[in-house]
């Protein structure tokens, strides 16, 4: 089947729902195609909140940048930033305009919080569960917009271009055009041709390579394979965020429950388990370091004393304003037996958020023409070597309506390509052929999680990449000669992005940011 649309947005996280909702309209019309269902994004995990300077008084963009550009370990793209912090107030306008809700003080004004390597109170919120609220607004204002198409369970398989048409493509080609993608229906089992004007990829993170994350499992970075086997440019894989504080847990690892850093702008303590504070070791700021300092200082002090998990301490704090302020995380962390005002709460890195991705401009647009990614799954340059807490949600929201209004005075040029073939789905699939999928998938999470994980080596990448290697050559074959899945595709993308952050941290001969390794150790201090 063949399906046209103006813009064909594939991805419905706040990126993907934001761009939907400004640029359809009745003379534009959107599909909406969503891996699973609309509500589950790495959006909705969100818990601390959105960064904008909202106080002029306190606060002033000029702090918001250099906070940022600190935390990035000044390889952000200082136009970049720019953009984000200058336009960051009119997003939170748009997102409220959208109906959705952000925690306010008795005299009307937000209540901001803090977080790791603010320098002031920006963060608005909504309580624990902040991206939560934003989806939820986001979802509502989708579902009563008549100009938008939702295709749930559909699966985008590539994106269309020349190469499709039979034309030789490579990195060097320097006017690749996107015509749109194959989708996959699961109701059909059949792959349709989805013809576009202009394509949107907004599929989120990666999460899902390593073994455990705070990710839901659907963040296996499907965008970004497809943008890379298209020949887009993907730039800065090697520095993947682990969150320093997910609720240690060990029978929820996919997707680990994130204990917000805000509860470390609040007052929280790490702590070993004997109650021994340690971050003094590492970092004057302490608990509120960036969180690549905090994630590698866990993960050295777990292995100085042999132990899965450290802690973080709130019990010093008012009980009635900690469940006020974290309703959320107290009633998770009472489902394993603990009440976080009178016990500490056992936390533990894991991958969280991936900074590089599909690189864009200042516009959103991606090196291929007609193709424009926005939110994780994009590189915007915003982030440099380590995101600032909070400036991911901001970032999708802003990127988004620069990427819609350049959309918007293009699209009309653009004519449909109707000379793409439709997907040759011959091929199928055996019991045992399954069963490979699902071994090779835990063996890509081990394999990243053993050794490109948050302290690596030149040994643990390349025994890495020839791992990698192997199962790519396994799983293309494999891909050859079966009909197309769910499953399959997603191994596909797991292979292709664990290759990407691999390949790009063994081509970055230094310690910087979040990429740390020991052949070239940045510190006085080691965290081997």
């Amino acid at each position: 089947m063949v399906r046209k649309f103006d813009y064909l947005v594939i991805g419905s996280g706040v990126a993907g729902m934001s761009f939907a909702l400004q640029v359809a309209d009745k003379d534009h019309r959107v599909a909406l195609i969503c891996k699973t269902t609309i509500d589950e994004a790495n959006t909705a995990k969100a818990q601390g909140g959105v960064a904008a300077v909202t106080d002029l008084e306190k606060d002033s963009f000029e702090k918001h940048i250099q906070d940022t550009m600190i935390a990035g370990d000044y390889i952000s793209d200082i136009e970049a930033v720019k953009q984000v912090v200058y336009n960051a107030p009119a997003g939170i306008k748009r997102l409220v305009s959208w109906g959705v809700n952000f925690d306010k003080k008795t005299d009307g004004t937000y209540d901001l919080h803090r977080e790791g390597g603010h320098s002031e109170f920006r963060i608005l919120h909504h309580a624990d569960d902040s991206g939560y609220e934003i989806q939820r607004g986001l979802i509502e204002a989708v579902k009563h917009n008549r100009y938008i198409t939702l295709f749930e369970n559909h699966f985008a398989v590539e994106i269309i271009t020349q190469h499709h048409l039979g034309i030789e493509v490579t990195r060097r080609t320097p006017d690749i055009e996107c015509y749109g993608a194959y989708i996959l229906d699961p109701d059909t089992g059949k792959v349709d041709t989805f013809l576009s004007h202009i394509t949107l990829l907004a599929t989120g993170g990666i999460g899902a390579i390593y073994a455990s994350t705070t990710n839901p499992n659907i963040a296996t970075g499907d965008g970004i394979a497809m943008a890379y086997r298209a020949k887009a440019t993907v730039k800065d894989m090697e520095f993947v965020q682990f969150h320093p504080t997910a609720l240690f847990n060990p029978k929820e690892k996919h997707p680990a429950y994130l204990i917000t850093e805000a509860m470390r702008g609040y007052g929280g303590i790490l702590r070993l388990p004997n109650g021994e504070e340690f971050m003094q070791k590492y970092d004057k700021r302490l608990s509120l370091a960036p969180r690549d300092i905090v994630a590698r200082a866990i993960d050295k002090e777990m292995k100085i004393h042999g132990i899965d998990h450290v802690c973080l301490d709130v019990t010093h704090k008012d009980p009635e304003e900690t469940k006020k302020h974290f309703p959320n995380i107290y009633e998770k962390c009472l489902t394993i037996g603990i009440d976080i005002t009178k016990e500490y709460i056992p936390v533990c890195p894991c991958a969280h958020y991936l900074c590089g991705g599909i690189k864009v401009d200042l516009n959103g647009e991606s090196s291929i023409h007609r193709l424009y990614a926005v939110g994780e799954c994009s590189c915007t340059g915003l982030h440099g070597g380590n995101r600032l807490a909070s400036n991911s949600l901001i970032e999708a929201v802003v990127y988004a309506d620069a990427a819609a209004r350049h959309s918007q005075s293009v699209v009309d040029s653009y004519d449909f390509n109707t000379k793409v073939p439709e997907w040759n789905d011959e091929g199928t699939m055996t019991n045992e052929e399954k069963i490979l999928i699902a071994q090779d998938m835990k063996e890509v999470e081990q394999t990243m999680s053993n050794y490109v994980g948050i302290v690596r080596s030149n040994l643990r990448l390349h025994r890495a990449w020839t791992r990698l290697d192997l199962l790519y050559e396994e799983t293309e074959e494999l891909f050859k000669r079966v009909k197309a899945t769910r499953d399959i595709c997603e191994l596909r993308n797991v292979i292709n992005v664990g290759y990407l952050v691999t390949r790009q941290a063994i081509e970055r001969k230094e310690s910087r940011g979040l990429h740390y390794t020991i052949d070239y150790p940045k510190h006085a201090y080691d965290f081997k």
